[in-house]
């Protein structure tokens, strides 16, 4: 589908790229010839994936363990990458997402996911926004959201509040830094199956069943299809996409977003019990 050139000289960071949709970004980035650094909280998820994605593509991948949650440590990684060269595209994936009754989260569970989904995102790209405009040199933001931001989302409020913020910064630096050369723009992707998240947010295999059979292509998307999304809008054959938040759900938020409302009405009290979160374990992407 692409030519294998296509991110030649690109130099992108994928946060949460250890795993999930991040993962398959960073696959995909390496496999059309982009230099990759993957960060996230857990090293041994990182060196693991480093060393699997450099085996099945031979590309130039590079691991650092990163809490984005923290501004010090996200300035500490972007300028130990800025030492080897400046970044042309930042990918915000990190994420963290739980389904439960929201009159059952404490405090620390809205932190834990809008720490890492909005102020995590806010300081990756401050960071490098700042960096880029000093230079007087262009470069991408590519952010991952959801498909309920505008309408938000029974039992997955953190996230909607979360994601309906990074969409807001998404378009709103896509104004203000478009005239200097950066452009913002984000995926908003429905279900797609991942190791880990997607299982802990459909308890049961009939759950799963009737998810497909709400989708008007009667399916779940692909982490492929994912990854090709994404290439073309940090390559640049994009160039005049800017501010753009792209759906990929096979249309299913056409019908109503909100998917995880109708899941919610379907478990039982003792699928609660057994799904409450641990703020330190969110599933994330």
């Amino acid at each position: 589908m692409f030519q294998k050139d296509l991110l030649n000289g690109k130099r992108i960071l994928i946060t949460g790229g250890g795993s999930g949709l991040g993962k398959a970004a960073a696959q995909k980035f390496l496999e059309l010839s982009a230099e990759v650094y993957i960060c996230g909280r857990r090293h041994d998820v990182l060196a693991a994936a480093e060393q699997e994605l450099r085996e099945r593509t031979g590309g130039k991948i590079h691991s650092r363990p990163c809490d984005v949650r923290d501004p010090a440590a996200v300035e500490e990684l972007i300028g130990i990458i800025w030492a080897e060269g400046p970044l042309d595209v930042l990918m915000n994936n990190a994420a963290g997402n739980f389904l439960a009754r929201t009159e059952e989260l404490s405090l620390g569970a809205f932190q834990s996911v809008i720490g890492i989904v909005l102020m995590g995102s806010l300081h990756t790209t401050m960071a490098c926004g700042r960096r880029w405009l000093a230079a007087g040199r262009g470069g991408v933001v590519l952010n991952i959201t959801t498909t309920y931001t505008t309408t938000g989302s029974a039992y997955v409020v953190p996230s909607a509040v979360a994601k309906a913020g990074l969409q807001a910064l998404t378009r709103s630096l896509a104004v203000e830094w478009g005239d200097r050369g950066i452009r913002m723009n984000a995926i908003a992707p429905g279900p797609i199956p991942t190791e880990g998240a997607f299982s802990r947010l459909l308890p049961r295999p009939e759950l799963e069943v009737a998810a497909k059979k709400r989708n008007p292509l009667g399916r779940f998307g692909t982490t492929e299809e994912f990854a090709n999304l994404a290439a073309f809008l940090v390559s640049d054959g994009s160039a005049y996409i800017n501010g753009e938040v792209v759906t990929m759900d096979g249309g299913e938020w056409l019908q109503g977003a909100g998917e995880f409302t109708a899941l919610g009405r379907e478990l039982t009290d003792k699928e609660w019990e057994m799904m409450k979160p641990n703020p330190k374990k969110s599933a994330s992407q």
